[in-house]
């Protein structure tokens, strides 16, 4: 191991995950907040531009096509965030010749898996636009769009799981950047291929597709110019540990089962909205939006922060644990209190970024409104299920991250539906939080004094 770069790594690592509380605290979730900020940007960017084409139908292909993108989310999170997880468990234990292991397979399953999803898609792109509830007037608008990215499946998840794999290591900044540069590259280019080029809805999947590529480009120059300083391995030498696969994979199952529900929840949601017309598809789109502020801020915060509480697992540092938990939550309902007030009252004008039709931002301001209910406390659930995979429970965290959007939410959809109609849609999203938070927070208190006091009896041993 060279000297200088064990002291340079361990300097860097010290200074973010040993400072104290609020300060690591604000290392680690301020980068990852504004990364979700700007992935939110990229995900509203596309919608957005499509909307200045005044065609309902291609603001709703946008929708329609979302839960494949969401899938590919589900895979690159679920290799990213396991990967994450436990690269900042094996610095904590101070094993770099782990960390390089489980980097090297984060890297290959990542090509490899956007690979078969590429195929997939292309084979059976007729039955999945079925299923996604595409009708005459979306069909064609909504096939454009999946092709493309099917086609840049790979990149997709590339770039997503080099970001968290930075991140784990602590270099949180360099994975900021690369989000940054395939977002900002994404803003710039969708108008050149929707509007400029008049691509429409295809053209919103190219420009998703190259401002991913762009981002890789971006990782691959700083692995090749910081190999001194940087312990992330991409030598396919080191992504021949079969058992280390099956360990990010397992840790990352949490990631991938709320994100691949969600993507079925707005399947099967669209499914109910288009029996009330396309209109009702493009307004619950919009409505999605508003809250995505909310719920991606929280979100961004618990997740910046879930390699520091992996850090303290690894360590056995349960003081500090519990400080980071109690800090995160304070700041999470705090921030999400006083986002969902200012959502609220600008309602109408957040509907109206992406529908023109005033009738149609009409319907979406009455969906938005059920659908703030609760968002000032969604932080609980995502604090509750980030300690849960931080501190290893694969388990736990896998049934926390089913529940709100699959087990509870699915059934949801149509028991409101029968019982409110279209609104009821948006509300049963709320419900599902509820019984989540409740249920999540609960099983991590749990797990949390079962730990402690395991640690404690083994101490007195």
């Amino acid at each position: 191991m060279n000297k200088g770069l064990s002291s340079k790594s361990n300097t860097n690592r010290s200074l973010i995950f040993e400072a104290s509380p609020w300060r690591a605290i604000a290392s680690l979730s301020i980068p990852s907040l504004i990364s979700i900020l700007v992935m939110m940007l990229y995900n509203m960017a596309d919608m957005y531009f499509v909307g200045w084409m005044n065609d309902v139908s291609q603001v709703a292909a946008v929708s329609l096509a979302m839960p494949v993108f969401t899938s590919m989310m589900a895979i690159s999170t679920m290799i990213g965030n396991g990967g994450c997880t436990l690269i900042a468990q094996s610095l904590g234990k101070d094993d770099k010749e782990q960390v390089r292991v489980y980097t090297a397979l984060c890297f290959w399953s990542s090509i490899i898996f956007g690979l078969i999803l590429t195929v997939a898609i292309f084979v059976f792109r007729g039955p999945l636009l079925q299923f996604l509830g595409t009708n005459e007037e979306t069909l064609q608008y909504t096939g454009s769009y999946v092709l493309f990215l099917a086609a840049g499946a790979p990149a997709i998840l590339l770039n997503h799981s080099l970001g968290s794999m930075f991140r784990g290591e602590g270099l949180v900044k360099v994975g900021l950047l690369g989000h940054m540069i395939s977002t900002i590259s994404n803003i710039i280019l969708d108008p050149i291929f929707i509007l400029v080029l008049k691509l429409g809805v295809a053209g919103a999947a190219i420009a998703t597709v190259l401002g991913n590529v762009l981002a890789i480009v971006y990782f691959l120059a700083y692995l090749f110019t910081h190999k001194e300083t940087c312990i992330l391995e991409m030598h396919p030498g080191y992504a021949r540990d079969l058992r280390g696969l099956i360990d990010i994979l397992a840790l990352g199952l949490p990631n991938a089962i709320s994100s691949l529900l969600s993507g079925f929840a707005g399947t099967f949601s669209n499914r109910l909205l288009v029996t009330y017309g396309t209109a009702a598809v493009a307004a619950m789109a919009a409505a999605s939006k508003g809250t995505m502020v909310i719920t991606m801020v929280q979100m961004g915060i618990c997740m910046g922060v879930q390699p520091l509480m992996a850090y303290c697992y690894g360590g056995q540092n349960w003081e500090r644990l519990k400080a980071i938990v109690l800090r995160v939550l304070i700041l999470t309902i705090s921030l999400g209190t006083g986002l969902t007030g200012l959502i609220y009252l600008l309602r109408g004008s957040v509907i109206g970024l992406f529908i023109h039709d005033p009738e149609v931002v009409q319907l979406g301001t009455t969906f938005l409104t059920y659908m703030l209910i609760l968002c000032p406390f969604i932080g609980i659930y995502y604090l509750s299920s980030n300690f849960l995979q931080a501190s290893g429970n694969a388990l736990g965290a896998s049934i926390a991250s089913a529940l709100r959007q699959g087990i509870l939410l699915i059934p949801l959809l149509y028991i409101m539906n029968n019982l409110m109609g279209m609104f009821g849609l948006a509300a049963s999203h709320r419900v599902a939080d509820f019984f989540a938070i409740v249920i999540t927070a609960g099983m991590a208190l749990h797990y949390y004094h079962h730990i402690t006091n395991t640690q404690l009896q083994s101490s007195s041993c």
